[in-house]
């Protein structure tokens, strides 16, 4: 089990372009320790996540604000999504904007009952940049989206449940126990059957599936008797014999 927290209460956890590569970098961290089985994810303090800092994108120009700030948040929250475990997310403060869009990378979301969750990006006339309109609608449906984005809507966390943007709401201060819980109950399960299944379901989502495909194909192929043979050739400098291969 792993945790990892978002640790920037001064400003709600608001991302700023130093967290964004930070949670990329941890990602990948993640994704290589081979004892890490599940992942939870938390804020510090008071919120979740409050979103991408607006002080640290306005003064962006427009070219930059895209090619930077908007690409390195997908590149970041992509890899969180795609971890190869699952991942918690403990909701014990508000989750809003990009707050939401990184709750929305969880296979799990745990939310305290004095929580909200929402999307008040054109409120501000931008746009929610971080897969919030593209994630977000494949885990929490368009029409979800549409009243966060388009109309301004902020959910409770009970009308989150029932809305099916979190997954589990429980009294406040108790989100972390429940997720820890939960933790444990992904340990308890085969490791690899938990990977190789949490892959597939990404690809029936849309998530990353091209990676899903060529990666199970690879490893079938890197089992297999030809690759041996194969490289056995390429080491001797001399032609492959694939004759008394697998299919013998």
């Amino acid at each position: 089990m792993c945790h990892l927290r978002l640790n920037r209460p001064d400003k709600l956890n608001a991302l700023d372009a130093e967290m964004v590569d930070e949670l990329a970098y941890k990602c990948r961290e993640i994704e290589a320790h081979p004892d890490v089985r599940v992942l939870i994810l938390s804020g510090e303090g008071k919120a979740f996540c409050a979103g991408g800092d607006i002080e640290a994108w306005a003064s962006e120009s427009p070219e930059k604000f895209g090619r930077h700030w908007v690409r390195d948040g997908h590149a970041a929250f992509d890899a969180l999504a795609r971890l190869r475990q699952p991942v918690i997310a403990v909701l014990d403060g508000h989750a809003l904007g990009g707050g939401l869009e990184v709750a929305a990378c969880a296979d799990l979301r745990i939310a305290e009952k004095h929580i909200k969750l929402g999307q008040p990006e054109t409120g501000l006339g931008i746009i929610p940049g971080w897969s919030g309109t593209q994630r977000a609608v494949r885990r929490f449906g368009a029409q979800m989206v549409r009243r966060m984005a388009l109309f301004g809507e902020v959910f409770t966390a009970e009308e989150a449940l029932a809305h099916g943007l979190v997954d589990q709401v429980v009294e406040s201060g108790t989100a972390m126990q429940a997720a820890e819980d939960m933790a444990q109950a992904v340990l308890q399960r085969g490791a690899r059957a938990t990977e190789l299944t949490k892959m597939m379901i990404g690809a029936a989502e849309g998530e990353e599936r091209e990676r899903v495909i060529e990666s199970l194909a690879g490893a079938l192929a890197a089992g297999s008797d030809e690759l041996a043979e194969g490289l056995a050739a390429f080491r001797e400098k001399r032609k492959p014999d694939f004759s008394k291969g697998d299919t013998e």
